[in-house]
C-alpha cells in the first residue's frame, strides 16, 4: 500500500522542505503540501527601537519586519536557530545563533549578557515567554507582534490522505500547527509522525500516531533526517523486510 508524505507547515518553508525530500526520493514518492498556517505580516508593526540595545527573533519570519529599521540601527539579532541568524545576517545585522530553540537561547542570552534594553520581535503566537524571563533576570525587555500566524483550512488533498487508508508520513513543526492539524480534519489513515519538540508531540491525541518519533534537535535539518527516517521504516514494512 502506497505511502504518502503530508507537510503543513507554512510558505515557503513547505515548498522547501518538500524540495528537499524530493532531491533524497526522487518522483516516486507522493509529497503534498497543505500549510495549515498562513503569516503575515504586520504592517507598521515595528516601533522605535532607537534605544535597543539587542534584538530577539524566534523564526524567520521575525527578520523582514527588520527591513523598516534605518540602516544606522544594526541592534545585534539573538536567534533561535542557524536559518533564522542566516536571515539576519543577509539582512544586514550581526546575529548569534541561539541553539535551536527558545530554552537554549534564553540560556545563551544569559550566558552572554548582551547590551540592553532588548526587544523581542515575535509571532502573535509563542511557545515560550521570553519576556518575563528576561525581565526577571534584571534586562529591560519589551516586545512588540510583528507577524501573525493565521489558521487556513487542509487542501482537498491533504483531507483525502488523512481520511484514506494509505499511511501517511507527517512532520509536525509546531505545536500549535500540530493541535490545529489534528482539529481541522478526520484522520483514518495510519500516521507516522515526526515532531520537532515533546511539545509537538503531546499536540498528538492518544492512539492517533502509528508510530511517532521526537528528532534531537528542533532543527529543519534534524526534521529532514526524522522524516526520512520514517520513510525507510514504512517502506520495509511495505516490502516486508521489517515488523510493524
Amino acid at each position: 500500500m502506497a505511502f504518502s508524505i503530508l507537510i503543513t507547515r507554512p510558505e515557503p518553508a513547505a515548498v522547501d522542505f518538500a524540495a528537499k525530500l524530493r532531491a533524497r526520493l526522487g518522483a516516486g514518492v507522493q509529497i503534498v503540501t497543505s500549510p495549515i498556517l498562513r503569516i503575515e505580516r504586520v504592517a507598521g508593526a515595528l516601533p522605535d527601537l532607537s534605544r535597543t540595545g539587542t534584538l530577539v527573533l524566534t523564526s524567520v519570519h521575525a527578520v523582514s519586519a527588520l527591513a523598516d529599521l534605518p540602516q544606522v540601527m544594526r541592534p545585534v539579532c539573538y536567534c533561535v536557530g542557524a536559518t533564522t541568524a542566516a536571515a539576519a545576517r543577509a539582512a544586514g545585522f550581526a546575529a548569534v545563533d541561539g541553539g535551536g530553540d527558545a530554552r537554549a537561547l534564553l540560556a545563551r542570552i544569559l550566558a552572554d549578557r548582551p547590551h540592553g534594553p532588548i526587544h523581542y520581535l515575535r509571532g502573535e503566537h509563542v511557545a515560550a515567554n521570553l519576556v518575563a524571563e528576561l525581565s526577571a533576570a534584571g534586562y529591560e525587555t519589551d516586545e512588540t507582534v510583528v507577524y501573525r500566524q493565521r489558521q487556513q483550512p487542509l487542501n482537498a488533498k491533504a483531507k483525502a490522505l488523512l481520511s484514506g487508508d494509505a499511511p501517511v508520513i507527517l512532520p509536525l513543526f509546531s505545536p500549535r500547527s500540530a493541535a490545529l492539524l489534528f482539529e481541522a480534519a478526520s484522520h483514518g489513515a495510519p500516521l507516522h509522525i515526526a515532531a520537532i519538540s515533546r511539545n509537538a508531540a503531546d499536540r498528538v491525541p492518544p492512539d492517533r500516531a502509528a508510530q511517532l518519533i521526537v528528532t534531537d534537535a528542533p532543527t529543519a535539518e534534524a526534521m529532514l533526517a526524522a522524516t526520512l527516517a520514517l520513510v525507510d521504516a514504512v517502506k520495509r514494512v511495505e516490502t516486508g523486510t521489517g515488523s510493524k
